[in-house]
């Protein structure tokens, strides 16, 4: 994992993104040069045109990255690589587009464009190919040595394990006394000199991985192996950097308090946040007014009632407010007062509800109230006051979600599933925590971009 902006990511992806973009280079260049000479024309020094390089890479692997072609999925399946592949280029199209409108400087011609997707198209397959077995590999994994053979370094095995996963355990030690879920675990009585045990095992983190650490905490073993130059963690924050959440199940209150981040209220970032979330908002209600129309008539010809519905919600410090949506079920839906989780093929949806909820669009009139403050385009998702009193009770943190301002996506919808129940919540609660603790511009760009994904591929949407 490298930390990039208090969020990490996997050596073996960032490899890959650099990879790519140094394809998508030699494709826009070999595009040209394959063009040039078809046409009879003098092939100029490259620096005369590095902006349509530059422009044709940046396009398209801003698509790539909206459409997860780096997710676990896509680096383990070729298959599944080559279908998101096909659809970044599709986006990465409209992109290009854009950018010859706005900088006509950067702009191909058209035949030079033809070519250079093509080779794009060939050299991006080529790549994952030649790298596939290798990205599924030890290769690009971390080693790392889990101390505990309790039901947290079960845990770990289970995550290792997972598809995706960036780290190998090479071994697990056992306390004395303390509990061992792990049969090839090792006696810590067994090993002489843990820190020499480590650097043998050629091991670049050790994860502290104990079920009780009262009188259990083994110092002189950890402060040898810091000494070496190899990394040590702790079991809630190895599991915040590999999840991208936060795990209620360990997390202290004393960890929230000591550890890095909740920095998004800091002047620099709130206003930067700001200025974007008033920028965007007005920008998308101008654009997508057309589309709104549209919909609202067709929700008044599908269903009699209000084409808009309004909402109460929580938002900022616990602050309520009223959101406005697009009506997506019937007008007897809930009875007054009475707060209903919505259901897979949930029967009050509408025809056209069922449409426009697939693809977000009953969310686009929230952008007034991105405008006006209340919400912004990332964090949390709003919740009702009566859901929240019940989930303040049962899941605690669960006010600390309170502490930034709520969004229209966040980073629990592009990596949870829709939830209608405590326990989906616990979860969605988990990624919300995360993304406070660790907000920063570069993962709000992150979230928009993989909130392409999500309209594109509709899981999980109700």
């Amino acid at each position: 994992m490298i930390r990039l902006f208090r969020h990490s990511l996997p050596t073996a992806v960032l490899l890959l993104g650099l990879l790519d973009l140094l394809a998508l280079i030699a494709a826009a260049e070999a595009g040209w040069v394959v063009r040039a000479h078809q046409i009879g024309m003098a092939v100029s020094p490259l620096a005369d045109r590095w902006p349509q390089l530059v422009g044709f890479a940046f396009c398209l692997q801003i698509a790539m990255i909206a459409v997860g072609v780096y997710g676990a999925d896509a680096l383990q399946s070729l298959r599944f690589a080559a279908l998101r592949l096909l659809v970044a280029v599709g986006l990465g199209t409209v992109l290009l587009s854009l950018l010859y409108f706005l900088f006509p400087i950067t702009a191909f011609w058209r035949s030079n464009l033809l070519y250079a997707i093509a080779l794009a198209i060939l050299l991006l397959l080529a790549l994952r190919v030649a790298l596939g077995k290798a990205l599924g590999s030890e290769t690009f994994k971390r080693r790392i040595v889990v101390m505990g053979a309790g039901q947290r370094a079960q845990r770990i095995k289970a995550l290792a394990q997972a598809p995706g996963s960036g780290f190998v355990v090479v071994s697990y030690i056992a306390m004395e006394g303390a509990s061992r879920n792990i049969a090839e675990a090792i006696g810590r009585e067994a090993i002489h000199n843990l820190s020499d045990f480590v650097v043998m095992l050629n091991a670049s983190e050790v994860v502290l991985a104990l079920e009780e650490r009262r009188n259990a905490l083994p110092l002189k073993d950890l402060l040898r192996v810091k000494t070496t130059g190899v990394y040590v963690s702790e079991f809630s924050t190895f599991m915040e950097r590999e999840t991208g959440r936060l795990d209620l199940e360990t997390v202290n209150p004393s960890w929230l308090i000591f550890s890095d981040g909740f920095s998004s209220g800091r002047m620099l970032s709130a206003v930067s946040k700001r200025l974007f979330d008033i920028l965007a908002s007005a920008t998308l209600l101008v654009l997508t007014l057309p589309l709104i129309l549209i919909i609202a008539l067709l929700i008044k010809i599908d269903s009699r009632g209000p084409v808009f519905y309004r909402q109460r919600r929580v938002g900022l410090y616990s602050v309520g407010f009223d959101i406005i949506k697009l009506r997506s079920m019937r007008v007897d839906a809930e009875l007054p007062g009475n707060a209903v989780w919505a259901e897979k093929n949930d029967p009050r949806i509408t025809r056209v509800g069922r449409l426009i909820r697939k693809l977000r669009i009953d969310e686009l009139p929230q952008c007034w109230s991105v405008l006006k403050g209340e919400m912004s385009f990332v964090g949390p998702r709003p919740e009702r006051p009566q859901f929240v009193e019940d989930l303040e009770e049962n899941l605690r943190y669960y006010a600390e979600r309170h502490m930034v301002k709520p969004g229209i996506t966040g980073w629990a919808q592009i990596n949870y599933p829709y939830g209608a129940s405590i326990e989906d919540a616990r979860h969605k609660l988990e990624y919300d925590l995360y993304y406070a603790k660790n907000y920063s511009p570069f993962l709000d760009l992150l979230i928009l971009l993989q909130t392409i994904r999500v309209i594109l591929w509709p899981a999980g949407a109700r």
